[in-house]
């Protein structure tokens, strides 16, 4: 079962992806791609709290799950893919190893610099770039915050 949805959200593992997304897809598997996540026990143990007692949860670094993304995409595993921002996404995608997949924007809040584009949708010009690179390199970029909430293309986010 290749992997059911890749997603930029902050606060990664927690109920709009395990409940709202969850309730959809039905996945068995959560994979945490970040580098500082990845070497953090204490960290791990926190976001496996908010994963559904019967699904598994891996950690992998940039390089880990760039190594990882066939094995996940062939597992028969239903998996969710989840980067705290867009830069960890789009070192995923870079060479075309996300080409022809959509990545959702989840969650991504207001700090300073970062200018409201939908309710849970802050983007300074660096996100902006980012998503400019994804879309470079062959992914669909869509944010959306639930599944049967209307999602915004990629394009459409950028000023």
């Amino acid at each position: 079962m290749p992997i059911a949805l890749l997603r930029v959200d902050e606060r990664l593992i927690h109920g709009q992806v395990t409940v709202g997304w969850g309730g959809r897809l039905h996945p068995t598997h959560y994979v945490v791609v970040d580098d500082r996540i990845r070497e953090s026990s204490w960290e791990q143990d926190l976001h496996r709290l908010g994963a559904p007692p019967e699904a598994s949860t891996d950690f992998a670094s940039v390089a880990e799950a760039r190594d990882r993304l066939q094995e996940w995409e062939g597992s028969s595993e239903v998996t969710i893919l989840l980067t705290r921002d867009l830069q960890t996404m789009l070192e995923l995608a870079r060479g075309g190893l996300l080409r022809g997949r959509g990545v959702n924007l989840g969650g991504i809040h207001h700090s300073p610099g970062r200018r409201k584009v939908l309710p849970y949708l802050f983007l300074d010009a660096a996100d902006e770039e980012r998503i400019t690179a994804l879309l470079a390199e062959g992914v669909e970029v869509t944010a959306q915050d639930l599944p049967g909430s209307p999602g915004t293309e990629g394009d459409r986010l950028l000023r």
